[in-house]
């Protein structure tokens, strides 16, 4: 396992971690059992990076996770969770005010079953944006909130993520130097998208540690191709199925050709996540993240891909 330092933090990441939104069951049904026994395996098998959410599952991810971590010691991981992004019996909500951002670290420790956050995130700041006070907000009330937790030694780190990376840049651009510390972007360093490379050194020259996430795009880049909720455009979904199946042709599947690309084209990039809550797929992850690339079957598939590479998609 390769460790990188995360920006100016001092903590040191595995280059691949576990994101654990499948724990709430995003994606489907899981046996909890089966997702506790998955972040053992990770954790046993060098990941030391984990990042959760109050809204994965709508609060069932941050409590299957915290009944795995009551069994790790707490010097063996790193976890990251957010605030701003919550629902209740299958309904989305938002709220960014200083007052809930609090209120939900303090919410999501006893779920986790945790005294610490190593990161606290503002998660997905883009539907700020289109809420009164728009990302203004997030410089002027989230993030100081966060800021004061890490004062007091409760929150380690403060983060931000969103999907569209000009938001993280934004907000970096806003606020006080050395509020953000980190920031966490999705599907935009993978085989069809490499747009945050374009901001790498934005970020670098800011002291601020870059993470990324999704390196199968949501599912885009997978054998059993994207999930019918995925907001990608039709022919950005087709062209990603005929890579996949042209990688099942070479006895390669793109799950394995992406993992590899995301966790060892770009050393600026510290970690990269991935989500599974089964134990068999995060080993079979690792060892994928370990071995040597296929760099001629990554420049067939962005062929394959052609014209659809660097298509965009609004966040749900």
């Amino acid at each position: 396992m390769i460790y990188n330092e995360l920006g100016k933090t001092g903590l040191s990441l595995s280059n691949i971690s576990l994101g654990a939104s499948s724990l709430g069951g995003v994606f489907h049904n899981i046996r909890e059992e089966e997702g506790i026994r998955a972040v053992h395996v990770a954790i046993d098998n060098g990941i030391n990076f984990i990042d959760v959410s109050p809204y994965y599952g709508h609060y069932k991810a941050e409590t299957v996770l915290g009944k795995a971590l009551k069994e790790i010691p707490r010097d063996k991981y790193y976890l990251s969770t957010k605030v701003g992004r919550y629902g209740k019996d299958g309904v989305n909500t938002w709220d960014y005010s200083a007052k809930r951002a609090t209120e939900s670290v303090y919410e999501s420790m006893e779920r986790l079953n945790v005294d610490y956050i190593d990161i606290i995130n503002v998660h997905d700041i883009e539907f700020q944006a289109s809420l009164p006070g728009g990302l203004q907000k997030i410089v002027d009330e989230t993030l100081p909130a966060l800021v004061e937790l890490r004062r007091k030694g409760v929150v380690g780190h403060v983060g931000i993520t969103d999907l569209q990376p000009e938001n993280l840049k934004w907000v970096v651009e806003h606020a006080e130097e050395g509020t953000v510390e980190s920031i966490l972007n999705f599907c935009h360093y993978s085989l069809n998208d490499t747009l945050l490379s374009d901001f790498l050194g934005f970020f670098e020259q800011h002291g601020v540690g870059v993470i990324n996430a999704s390196p199968l795009s949501m599912g885009l880049l997978s054998s059993r191709g994207a999930p019918m909720w995925h907001p990608g455009s039709r022919d950005l979904r087709t062209a990603c199925s005929r890579a996949a199946a042209y990688c099942l042709e070479k006895g390669y599947p793109i799950e394995k050709l992406a993992i590899q690309f995301s966790t060892s084209m770009n050393p600026r990039i510290t970690t990269t996540l991935f989500s599974s809550a089964n134990p068999e797929n995060v080993l079979k992850n690792i060892r994928y993240a370990s071995e040597p690339m296929d760099e001629g079957l990554v420049k067939e598939v962005q062929a394959i891909i052609g014209d659809q590479m660097f298509v965009r998609w609004k966040n749900s």
